[in-house]
Order: structure tokens, then C-alpha cells, then sequence
């Protein structure tokens, strides 16, 4: 079966992986997880072929560097895979990442290490998060339809972190540096920063941090990440307020207050620029 949104698309067909090969995983904007339930693919990935194997998890986040290539399947191929767009996956993120000091590290690590062998009891985790999805994807697709669908997406990657924190995977990131290179370690300082002072909204503050100058800190973030780090700062920004634009009913005086923005007029005209409306539309927008 193969179903698919904007968002979202999954398969269980060789066919339907080939199309979302085609149309999705080879772009830099998507991740893809895939569990084999039985032979074998054979995938080009990040300068080599790796083969993904029954009871093998492969995740393929979001990597303007690193697309899939060429793969060959066995004959007895079986599969099941989601696919969900980058949107989606780093909203997922911005929210862990208020919680989960090793955010970043634990994405480096599934970029290096994109295949997880895992044992009964989560291959039928995530046999269930399949399910779900091709549940709410056979139905009448609704605005809290959609809503459902990033649920259960986002709990299918906290069962993958929850998993790597089983393995003991957390404990390698201790100390970035053992780990990472430069660039990466001052990647990992600076969301580091963004997790614990999440208003500060100078790309100087945090150089300063960082002892690195703006524009050597936005060079890192742009070779890391394909975002500069200001585009980073708005992007928690905008994660944070459009949380409480949705979520709450907290007058938007307070939500300015909660976020350190000046005063509400310069609140509201940072909602307007960044998304092309006042916080009280996107606040109603969002409710109906």
C-alpha cells in the first residue's frame, strides 16, 4: 500500500518505493525511515553502498549533502517506510530540542550511523506507528487530521531516540569533542546556546559566546546545516511563538512578555514579518 500527503508519504511496495525514491528521498528536504522486515536492499549512501537488512532500521534525516543514490533490492525484499517532509521533522526537533541536551549530537550520530538493528519489541513500535499512519492517511484528510499525522510522527522519532538512549548511544556524546570535528563542536556549542537562551536574538551575542566572530559562527552553521545561524535564531523563534499562538489561549501581550520581545507592537510586527500576519489572524487561523 502506498498513501501519501504533502507531509507525509509511506509505502510497504517496491513500487512505491521507487516513486518516493524518485519524487522525495533523493531531495535534501525530506526523512525517510525504513524497516526491513525481511531480504535485503542494497543503498548508495554518503560516499558508499550500505545494506540494510531484515530487523534493520535505516534514517535518512534531512542532509542538502547527502542524498540517496543508486540501490539494488534482493528478490525477497520487504519493507516498510515512512517518509515525512523537512518541515515536519524539524519542528519535531525544535520541540526535543528544549529538552534533549544532546539534540544535535544525537543527529550527527544517525548521519554517521544511519542503521539501527533492532529487536522484536521495537520492530513491533514501529510496525505500529506504520499502522497508524496508514490508518489516518486512508481517512478523510482535516486539519486535525494533519495534526494526528505529525503526532505520530513525532512519536515514532522519540521511540528512535528513546531507542538510542537503550543503546547507550547518549553516553558517546558526553563530550562532542571525542566525536566531531571542529566545525561540528562549534555547531553543537552554538544550538547548545540557542537551547538555553533561546531569546537572544543577535547572531553577536552568540559569537561572543562562542569566542568565534558573526560571520565565521553564520560560515559553520551555513556548512553544517544549510541555514546561517540567524536563520537558525528565527526558526526557534517562530517554533516558540507559533506555540503559543496555537496551543494557548495567552493574551498576546503576555506571549511578548514570555518571549522578551521589547513591547507587543514590536512583537506583532516580528509575527507580521515572518508570517505575513498579526498574531491575532494567525492565533484565529489556527483555531478554526
Amino acid at each position: 500500500m502506498t498513501l501519501f500527503t504533502d507531509l507525509i508519504f509511506i509505502t510497504d511496495e517496491k513500487e512505491g518505493f521507487r516513486e518516493c525514491r524518485e519524487k522525495r528521498t533523493t531531495s535534501s528536504a525530506t526523512m525517510s525511515i525504513i524497516l526491513c522486515t525481511g531480504g535485503y536492499i542494497d543503498v548508495y549512501y554518503r560516499g558508499g553502498m550500505i545494506r540494510i537488512g531484515k530487523s534493520d532500521l535505516f534514517v535518512r534525516i534531512p542532509d542538502f549533502t547527502q542524498p540517496l543514490g543508486p540501490y539494488e533490492m534482493s528478490d525477497d525484499f520487504t519493507f516498510k517506510q515512512v517518509t515525512i517532509d523537512a518541515s515536519v521533522y524539524e519542528q519535531i526537533m525544535f520541540d526535543h530540542m528544549r529538552v534533549e541536551p544532546n539534540w544535535w549530537a544525537k543527529q550527527e550520530y544517525i548521519k554517521r550511523n544511519p542503521i539501527f538493528h533492532i529487536n522484536p519489541v521495537s520492530t513491533e513500535f514501529f510496525d505500529t506507528y506504520f499502522h497508524l499512519l496508514t490508518l489516518q492517511l486512508q481517512d478523510r484528510l482535516s486539519d486535525y487530521r494533519r495534526q494526528i499525522l505529525r503526532l505520530i510522527a513525532k512519536g515514532a522519532m522519540m521511540e528512535l531516540l528513546n531507542y538510542m538512549d537503550k543503546l547507550a548511544v547518549s553516553s558517546s556524546f558526553e563530550n562532542p569533542r571525542l566525536a566531531i570535528n571542529q566545525g561540528d563542536y562549534l555547531f553543537h556549542e552554538f544550538i547548545h546556546l540557542l537551547q538555553e537562551h533561546p531569546h537572544e536574538r543577535e547572531v553577536q551575542w552568540f559569537a561572543k559566546k562562542l569566542d568565534i566572530s558573526p560571520k565565521y559562527l553564520s560560515e559553520v552553521c551555513k556548512a553544517k546545516s544549510g541555514k546561517t545561524a540567524s536563520e537558525w535564531i528565527s526558526d526557534i523563534t517562530i517554533s516558540e511563538l507559533k506555540h503559543y499562538l496555537q496551543n494557548t489561549t495567552i493574551p498576546i501581550r503576555e506571549v511578548a512578555k514570555l518571549m522578551a520581545f521589547p513591547n507587543a507592537s514590536f512583537f506583532s510586527q516580528y509575527v507580521k514579518k515572518h508570517l505575513k500576519m498579526t498574531p491575532n489572524h494567525y492565533r484565529k487561523l489556527a483555531h478554526e
